[in-house]
C-alpha cells in the first residue's frame, strides 16, 4: 500500500507495525483473508475511512491465512475481526461486517493513549531495563499528578524493591488502592516481610534450609535475583511445605519483581511447576 496510513503487516513486522505504532497513535487491524466476502467490503470501507481520518489512526490488514500464530494468539476464529491497539495493548474489537454508519461510529470513539499514559510506558521501559532512579523519578512525577495511580504505585513499589527500601516499599503495598494491580502488589508482600525479619535476625536458624533461606535473600538485597531463585527451588525440592508455604511465596513474589518481561521469568515460572507438580 502506498500510504503509510494503511499497511499490511505480518508476524515479522507485527511488533513494530503494530505494538510499538500503537504507542503513539492508535492501530487498527483488520484480520482478513482474500477468500473471505464479508473482508472484500469491509476492507476498502476501512480503508476509506482511514484515509479520510488523515492520520488521526493507522489501518494495519493481516491475511490470517499467512500469519495463523498470530490470528491463534489474538483469539481470532472467524473473520473478519477488527481489534484496535492503543498504548500497545487491544483496547477495542467487532467481528463481522457492519453497516458504514456503525464502524464510523466504532471508529470514532477509538482514543490515542494518554500522556499519562505514555508516562507510565517510560517509567516501565526503564524499570525494565533497571534505570532504577530514573524509573523512581518517572512514578513520583506520576503519583504527584495524581495520574495512573495503581499501576504507578506498583511500579514505584517495585522500584524501591530493587533499590532495597523496605520501608517505604511496605507502606506502599499495605495501603494499596483496591485496582486490577492489587494482587500483584500483594504478591511482593511476603518478599516485604522476609527482608524485614532478615533485617530484625528473626529467621529460623536451626537447619541447613533455614541457612540457604536466608542466603537467598541476602541474594535478593543485592540485586541477584537469579541465584536466589535457585536456592529457594532448591529448597522447595527437599521440602514442598518450607516454612508453612514462605519459600513458594518468596519465588512468586520475585518472579513478579522480575516481570514478565525478563527473559528468565517464563523459564523459571516453568521450573516452579515442575518442583511442585
Amino acid at each position: 500500500m502506498m500510504s503509510d496510513i494503511v499497511v499490511n503487516v505480518s508476524e515479522a513486522d507485527f511488533e513494530f507495525q503494530v505494538i510499538a505504532y500503537s504507542q503513539n497513535v492508535p492501530v487498527v487491524v483488520e484480520f482478513w483473508a482474500p477468500w473471505c466476502k464479508p473482508c472484500k467490503e469491509l476492507g476498502p470501507m476501512l480503508e476509506r475511512i482511514a484515509l479520510q481520518a488523515g492520520g488521526a489512526f493507522r489501518l494495519a490488514r493481516l491475511d490470517v491465512d499467512d500469519n495463523p500464530n498470530l490470528s491463534l494468539y489474538y483469539n481470532v476464529r472467524s473473520i473478519p475481526v477488527v481489534k484496535v491497539f492503543s498504548g500497545g495493548g487491544v483496547v477495542a474489537e467487532f467481528s463481522g461486517l457492519m453497516p458504514e454508519f456503525r464502524v464510523r461510529e466504532f471508529i470514532s470513539r477509538i482514543t490515542p493513549p494518554s500522556p499519562s499514559q505514555l508516562a507510565l510506558e517510560r517509567a516501565d521501559g526503564l524499570l525494565s531495563i533497571r534505570h532504577l532512579e530514573a524509573a523512581e523519578k518517572q512514578y513520583r512525577q506520576l503519583l504527584d499528578l495524581g495520574q495512573e495511580i495503581p499501576p504507578s504505585l506498583l511500579g514505584l513499589a517495585k522500584t524501591l524493591l530493587w533499590k532495597g527500601d523496605v520501608s517505604e516499599t511496605r507502606d506502599i503495598l499495605t495501603r494499596f488502592p483496591a485496582s486490577r494491580e492489587y494482587q500483584n502488589a500483594q504478591l511482593l508482600l511476603p518478599l516485604v516481610q522476609a527482608l524485614t525479619d532478615l533485617e530484625k535476625e528473626a529467621l529460623p536458624a536451626t537447619t541447613e534450609l533455614d541457612a540457604a533461606f536466608s542466603q537467598s535473600l541476602r541474594l535478593v538485597r543485592r540485586g541477584k535475583l537469579a541465584p536466589a531463585l535457585d536456592g529457594l527451588l532448591d529448597i522447595l525440592r527437599q521440602d514442598r511445605k518450607y516454612s508453612d508455604g514462605r519459600a513458594h511465596k518468596l519465588v512468586l513474589a520475585i518472579l513478579e519483581l522480575m516481570g514478565d518481561d525478563d527473559p528468565q521469568t517464563r523459564a523459571y515460572r516453568q521450573e516452579l511447576a515442575s518442583v511442585l507438580f
